[in-house]
């Protein structure tokens, strides 16, 4: 799966939020300064010839969803980023957050609760 700019992520963000609409409707979940209605139906467009989009045209008009899911989209992301940055390990990156307690005490407890079940199943 391609990676996405971080103006394409915006626009998926706010896809996957949506789960349908229009560049007008985009542009309404941009925080400002707004983009142009131009600059959003370009990336819109990107995203569309990347496979992460598609459309229902009515007329000229494009009402735009999401064809890959969130929760794909994160997976392939981390997938890359542990490969990337951590050598693969998934351990590497546990061990990251724990060093200079980046995570807190409460969330390794949380953390430990999710493996443990996880053992179990």
């Amino acid at each position: 799966m391609k990676e996405l700019t971080k103006s394409e992520e915006q626009i998926m963000q706010i896809l996957w939020d949506l789960e349908k609409g229009f560049v007008k409707d985009i542009i309404e979940k941009i925080s400002n300064p707004k983009p142009a209605y131009n600059t959003v139906s370009t990336i819109v467009r990107i995203l569309e010839k990347k496979g992460f989009v598609d459309y229902k045209a009515y007329g000229k008009t494009h009402e735009y969803f999401p064809l890959v899911s969130k929760d794909k989209y994160k997976e392939a992301f981390l997938g890359n980023f542990v490969k990337d940055y951590f050598s693969n390990s998934y351990m590497q990156l546990m061990s990251f957050f724990t060093n200079d307690n980046k995570i807190s005490i409460k969330d390794l407890d949380a953390l430990k609760k999710i493996i443990k079940e996880q053992k179990e199943k």
